[in-house]
């Protein structure tokens, strides 16, 4: 898009081809709004790297739309990496989500030859120099599994200082967290853009199920109203949509720049929250 600011969708490849048609078709509907990019995400230790691959080169050609796949090092050797680049590469893909990765269930923490997301940024400049566009995550609210918040901030340094070109950061709900993050990575020297990730709100019971997973704060006055409404569908998704509209206003003025939607492979959630902020098309 020519403007300052950046935006862009993120889908996960599904299990069935029912499944994959109705990604497909929700990308085509999101196209329409001419997106920076779209990413895919790669199961926990590779475990969708085929669907991955095939939804990531599907976007990029039928679509039309730059892909942005994730790739992540725990789980793969760097034969595996060196390959994926390589196959990313040939087919004219511009950009790269690099990412530790997900533990799987009883996989050990020595599994792959990379064990952190720096090393696997480092890994990409050293095979493939600047060819790729990097980014890497953020957790204004901390990663789960960080020992305390400044190893955190520290680790995202890391990840900055290893060759990353932007970031974007696990949903959040309060604004003045993306704000901090910002402001303390900023006074370490990191002048790369953070994209806000912005989670729709349209089922609370799966929203609290992931965010209590993942370490997203759910602010007690939204869960309380969530919680009220029942299964009061209507209900739940016109009051996220506009508690999300609010905070996404809140971080365009206060800077950000761009937004980086997790659609959870449904068109509409996001583009009402788009359409309320008379976002570019």
């Amino acid at each position: 898009m020519s403007q300052d600011r950046r935006y862009s969708f993120e889908f996960f490849p599904t299990k069935t081809d029912a499944g994959h048609e109705k990604l497909l078709a929700t990308a085509r509907q999101l196209a329409t709004y001419n997106p920076d990019f779209f990413s895919c995400t790669y199961g926990a230790g590779g475990s969708t790297r085929d669907r991955t691959i095939n939804t990531v080169m599907q976007l990029e050609s039928e679509v039309k739309v730059p892909a942005a796949p994730h790739l992540s090092c725990v789980g793969d050797s760097k034969d595996d990496l060196r390959g994926l680049l390589t196959q990313y590469k040939a087919a004219g893909i511009k950009r790269i989500v690099a990412l530790r990765g997900d533990l799987p269930s009883g996989m050990g923490m020595a599994s792959g030859e990379l064990r952190h997301a720096n090393d696997l940024v480092e890994f990409i400049r050293e095979e493939t120099g600047d060819h790729f566009h990097i980014e890497v995550a953020a957790y204004p609210e901390m990663h789960p599994q960080a020992r305390n918040f400044e190893d955190d901030l520290t680790n995202f340094v890391r990840k900055a200082n290893a060759g990353a070109d932007s970031a974007i950061t696990q949903y959040f709900f309060n604004a003045d967290s993306y704000f901090y993050f910002v402001e303390r990575v900023r006074a370490m020297g990191v002048n790369i853009p953070i994209v806000p990730g912005i989670m729709p709100i349209t089922n609370y019971s799966k929203l609290a199920r992931f965010s209590d997973a993942c370490g997203a704060e759910i602010p007690r006055w939204i869960r309380k109203q969530l919680e009220a409404y029942g299964d009061d569908t209507q209900s739940i998704q016109g009051f996220g949509e506009h508690v999300i509209s609010e905070m996404c206003e809140r971080l365009l003025q206060g800077g950000a720049p761009g937004l980086h939607f997790y659609t959870l492979n449904q068109a509409e959630p996001s583009l009402a929250v788009w359409n309320n902020l008379k976002l570019p098309r």
